[in-house]
């Protein structure tokens, strides 16, 4: 590299990740990435969460074309919501693409790792001119970079146990409300949380990102919680027993 594009690079990376490394969005964007193609597939193959993978099989030409939008994204130009909605995106999209390499030879996700690696430890998404994992996405970016324990119900990990695949692209414009309504949607209900003889019983998820919790669960819950569930923790608040369910790895498919 010669002098001149090193001092532009870090002329871009102070402009945009500042002197700490901390990320600092370019709010003023209005730059959109082209979510159209996903959403078609989402409409027709996800229904309430059940994901008909047979159907991206067949229309995996499709998916692939918006993999390669995600790929060709100018990222810095994205402004911090559509840059959030981007990556909750390229994770769902891409764990499909995931499964679609073993589908319909498998019953989990898991089945697509070995004693070795995990499948979330697959380098596989083509993201900003590098291929990284899953994991990389979830844990070193979604997480640490926009901080809302609300995307563990967003990204989804073609689990059975997992908050559901939503049956829309994510959007910069509506990102709140549709992470509050997934994060409303898990939380109230039973199949995942349930009150029962002063004890929550919660998915492995509020165990295993305790700390985005902020180590308070049934302060979340409190939050997110509505009809009779709300009015159990909130009569029984100052002596709440939690407890995990098992989580379900199964393949969350037809």
């Amino acid at each position: 590299m010669n002098t001149r594009k090193l001092i532009v690079r870090v002329v871009l990376w102070v402009s945009f990740f500042g002197v700490t490394g901390v990320f600092i969005a370019p709010e003023w964007s209005n730059a959109a990435v082209d979510h159209a193609l996903y959403a078609d597939l989402l409409e027709k193959y996800v229904q309430n969460g059940t994901v008909d993978y047979q159907g991206f099989k067949n229309e995996e030409a499709k998916l692939d074309q918006y993999l390669k939008i995600l790929e060709e994204t100018n990222i810095i130009a994205l402004s911090r919501d559509e840059q959030f909605a981007f990556y909750i995106n390229a994770y769902n999209a891409w764990t499909i693409k995931l499964i679609l390499t073993g589908y319909p030879g498998i019953k989990s996700i898991k089945d697509l790792g070995s004693i070795f690696k995990s499948p979330w430890k697959k380098k596989i998404a083509r993201i900003n001119e590098d291929i990284i994992t899953l994991d990389h996405i979830e844990h070193d970016i979604l997480r640490p970079r926009f901080k809302d324990p609300r995307v563990h119900f967003a990204v989804n990990c073609a689990s059975k146990g997992c908050p559901i695949l939503r049956s829309e692209p994510y959007r910069a414009d509506i990102l709140d409300q549709q992470l509050d309504e997934m994060t409303r949607a898990f939380i109230n209900d039973p199949r995942h949380n349930l009150f029962k003889g002063r004890t929550l019983y919660v998915s492995s998820i509020f165990k295993w990102f305790s700390e985005d919790f902020d180590n308070d669960i049934v302060g979340f819950f409190l939050k997110y919680a509505e009809g009779d569930l709300k009015k159990q923790l909130e009569e029984n608040k100052s002596n709440i027993q939690v407890k995990y369910f098992d989580y379900d790895w199964s393949l969350n498919d037809k």
